[in-house]
């Protein structure tokens, strides 16, 4: 998938940037500490992740809001929705859980399912008070070692090359005194009393061994909003779109009603090339076997394979595979 088109929500006095890529249920996604559209397609990662998730809903994403503050990413979300057309579902992860969830409490009407990922309802409660000044004052004055400290907290199972455009997106998204104001911003988040009035059909993704938001802060969170239902995921990576990125993705197509079955009937939109990658990633080859049988370079396979999901709007490779045999590829 290309560079999605960028279109602009008025925000008071500022104009905020936003995209839409593939078909299916509106699933806006956003709310994240640090965001730009443009700078987060540069991540390898990410670009996957999302793309994969175009593969089932019309995916929207949104740039920066005009402040950092609560009400001011709360207009920023309600300006996106009311372009998009309610309703819709969100995808609030980390502190964007916040903005999605009290969003979600104060216009029911708008939201028809809410996504939550590594949420939190008091930012308070993320680690110490001292842990939190002694973070925010090594962004404000070492944004180089910062930003390197928060790749390593935010993905921790990432390989060197994930890491390292991760820092890079950091850097060039925002400079040292936006980003500590913005860290201060999320830990001093409190949503705790929107929650209990979330209406719309809830579900909490979380992975147990989240060393950015705690776990025990997610289960509270599910705790709290009426009927929502609590996923314990593995892993400790705090970004959704590293580490078992497919169980997040087939978790959230069955949550929003997107049927397996539903989501492809032919391969004919594929290339001769593709077709023979589906064939050997249903043999049960690696992208390093199939690079190795074809001639081809190791990232060329991993991008035919994520182009191939994407055409047939599969959630993850094992789909893929099975989508192959149902197809009499094998």
């Amino acid at each position: 998938m290309t560079t999605p088109l960028v279109r602009f929500a008025r925000v008071g006095s500022h104009q905020v940037p936003w995209a839409a890529a593939g078909s299916g249920p509106p699933l806006i996604a956003g709310g994240w500490w640090c965001c730009d559209l443009e700078q987060e397609w540069q991540m390898s990662a990410f670009r996957d992740f999302m793309t994969r998730l175009a593969g089932g809903v019309t995916l929207v994403r949104y740039g920066r809001a005009s402040g950092p503050s609560l009400d001011e990413q709360l207009a920023t979300i309600d300006a996106i929705v009311r372009q998009v057309g309610a309703p819709v579902s969100l995808l609030g992860a980390s502190s964007g859980g916040c903005i999605s969830a009290t969003y979600a409490a104060m216009y029911p009407d708008q939201v028809d399912r809410l996504v939550l990922y590594g949420a939190y309802g008091y930012g308070a409660e993320i680690t110490t008070p001292e842990a939190q000044a002694s973070i925010v004052d090594i962004l404000a004055r070492h944004w180089g070692v910062g930003s390197r400290f928060l790749a390593e907290l935010f993905l921790p199972d990432a390989t060197a090359a994930e890491r390292q455009e991760f820092i890079r997106f950091q850097r060039a998204t925002m400079s040292p005194q936006v980003a500590a104001a913005s860290l201060q911003a999320v830990y001093k988040f409190d949503v705790r009393e929107h929650l209990p009035r979330v209406q719309a059909p809830t579900m909490v993704l979380h992975r147990r061994a989240d060393r950015v938001v705690p776990f025990r802060l997610g289960r509270a969170v599910a705790a709290q909003i009426p009927d929502a239902t609590l996923v314990a995921l593995d892993g400790a990576n705090h970004m959704p779109w590293l580490g078992e990125s497919d169980a997040v993705i087939e978790h959230i197509f069955r949550f929003v009603g997107v049927a397996k079955s539903s989501t492809a009937d032919t391969t004919s939109s594929l290339s001769a090339r593709e077709l023979d990658v589906l064939r050997l990633v249903a043999a049960g080859l690696s992208d390093h076997e199939i690079a190795q049988r074809l001639n081809l370079s190791a990232h060329t396979v991993h991008r035919h394979v994520a182009n191939i999901r994407t055409k047939l709007g599969l959630p993850s490779r094992t789909a893929a595979a099975a989508h192959a045999a149902r197809s009499g590829l094998i």
